[in-house]
C-alpha cells in the first residue's frame, strides 16, 4: 500500500509542478468591487529586482521594501458620490455610465490655493475591459464632473482577458475648464504590454503575478486663473503593474519618468497590511510653505531651482503641476546648504510647481513659479 501512495505522489508532482509554471490570466474579477478596503503602502527607497526583469516563470524579489506612509483605497457606489456626480456617471450616464468610483487623496493639491475639497475617479467594469469614464471634484462645495470627449476616447486601462504577451492600446481627451479659475485639457496615448509572469514577493506576501507595463505619452494644456494657457509635454511615464488574480489593485506599482534622459522612479506603492511608521521620515506634521526657502523667484525655465529645507537628514522632495501630475520625485540628504535642482528635472515645464518636501521635521508644500 505504502508503494501505490508513492505511486500517486509521483502521479501528483508533474501536475503540481505545472500549475505552479502556468502564467495567470487577468479578467474583471479580478478589479476592485464596491466596498472594497485596499491598505497600499509607499516607500521612497525603491529597492528590488531591476526593472527590465521580464518573461516567463520570473521570480521578482521586492521584500526588502519599507513603507514611509500608507494609504487606503476605499472603492464605494457611484450612488453615494456627493452632489450631481451620480447623475453624471450613474445609470442615466450613458456612455459615461460607471460601475464603481474612488476617493482620491488631495497631496500637494491641498497646497494649492485652490478650493478643492475632494477628488473622485470614476471606472467602468466590463467583461471586456477596465476603463476610467471620469473625474469628480468638490470645488468651493460644487460638485463637478468631467468626462472624456467620447466613449472612444476614454481611457482604457486593461482590456480582458489580460494574459501574457498581450499587447493593447488607447488614446483618451478629456477637457476641464472652471471658469476664471482653472482650465485643463489632456490628450495621452496608453500602451499596455503583458511582458512577464512568475512569482511576485513583497512584505504583504507571496504570489503568483503577471507584470503589465503601461507606457504613457501625454501632452497638457494648462491655464490658471486666467493666465495664458501652458502646453506642456508631459514626461514620458511608464508604469510597471504588477496583477494577482482577486487582489483588485496590483499588488506592486512602480512609475517611472523620463528625466533628463534617464528613467526614474517616481512612485513605489505596494499591497499591504497596517504597520507603524519607523524611520526618518515617519511622521505627519505639517509645516508652514516659509520652512522651504527658494529662489530664483520666479525660476527661469532655464535656471535651476535652488532649495533650503528645514533641518538636516533624509528627505523626499515631489514636484507636481496644478493637477497633481508628477514631474519628478527625489531623495536627498539634507543639510545646511541649498538643494540645486537642475532646470532639465522639470522636464520643460512652465507655470505653477506644487513641491511636497517630507522630512524629518515635519511636511511642507511650497508653490513656485517656472517662467
Amino acid at each position: 500500500m505504502a508503494h501505490f501512495y508513492r505511486f500517486l505522489l509521483f502521479l501528483l508532482l508533474p501536475t503540481a509542478s505545472l500549475r505552479a509554471q502556468q502564467a495567470i490570466t487577468i479578467t474583471r474579477d479580478d478589479m476592485p468591487n464596491v466596498g472594497d478596503t485596499l491598505r497600499l503602502s509607499q516607500t521612497t527607497a525603491f529597492t528590488g529586482p531591476a526593472l527590465t526583469q521580464k518573461g516567463p516563470n520570473q521570480t521578482w524579489n521586492y521584500s526588502a521594501l519599507r513603507p514611509t506612509s500608507q494609504r487606503v483605497e476605499r472603492y464605494t457606489a457611484v450612488s453615494s458620490t456627493p452632489g450631481l456626480l451620480p447623475f453624471a456617471f450613474g445609470t442615466l450616464g450613458g456612455v459615461n455610465r460607471a460601475t464603481i468610483a474612488t476617493q482620491q487623496p488631495l497631496g500637494v493639491l491641498a497646497g494649492a490655493g485652490l478650493p478643492l475639497s475632494e477628488v473622485y475617479l470614476f471606472f467602468n467594469e466590463s467583461g471586456a475591459d477596465y476603463r476610467q469614464v471620469g473625474y469628480g471634484a468638490v470645488l468651493s462645495g460644487t460638485a463637478l464632473p468631467v468626462t472624456y470627449q467620447s466613449q472612444q476616447l476614454q481611457d482604457v486601462v486593461y482590456r480582458f482577458p489580460l494574459a501574457y504577451e498581450q499587447r493593447d492600446s488607447s488614446t483618451s481627451e478629456f477637457i476641464a475648464s472652471v471658469p476664471q479659475t482653472a482650465y485643463l485639457r489632456q490628450r495621452q496615448k496608453r500602451v499596455n504590454k503583458a511582458d512577464g509572469w512568475g512569482t511576485l514577493i513583497t512584505p504583504f506576501g507571496t504570489f503568483p503575478a503577471l507584470r503589465v507595463v503601461s507606457t504613457l505619452q501625454a501632452r497638457d494644456s494648462i491655464s490658471v486663473q486666467g493666465q495664458t494657457g501652458t502646453v506642456v509635454q508631459v514626461p514620458l511615464t511608464r508604469e510597471y503593474k504588477w496583477l494577482g488574480q482577486s487582489q483588485g489593485v496590483p499588488l506592486l506599482h512602480i512609475v517611472t519618468q523620463e528625466v533628463a534622459g534617464q528613467e526614474t522612479v517616481v512612485l513605489t506603492e505596494y499591497r499591504d497590511v497596517y504597520r507603524r511608521l519607523t524611520g526618518p521620515l515617519a511622521t505627519t506634521k505639517r509645516l508652514p510653505e516659509s520652512a522651504v526657502t527658494a529662489y530664483p523667484v520666479p525660476v527661469p525655465a532655464a535656471e535651476p531651482l535652488h532649495l533650503t529645507l528645514p533641518g538636516t537628514g533624509l528627505a523626499t522632495i515631489t514636484a507636481t503641476d496644478l493637477t497633481g501630475r508628477v514631474l519628478f520625485r527625489q531623495a536627498f540628504a539634507a543639510s545646511t546648504q541649498p538643494l540645486l535642482f537642475p532646470a532639465e528635472l522639470f522636464g520643460g515645464f512652465k507655470g505653477v510647481v506644487l513641491l511636497r518636501i517630507e522630512t524629518a521635521q515635519g511636511i511642507a508644500v511650497r508653490r513656485v513659479v517656472r517662467q
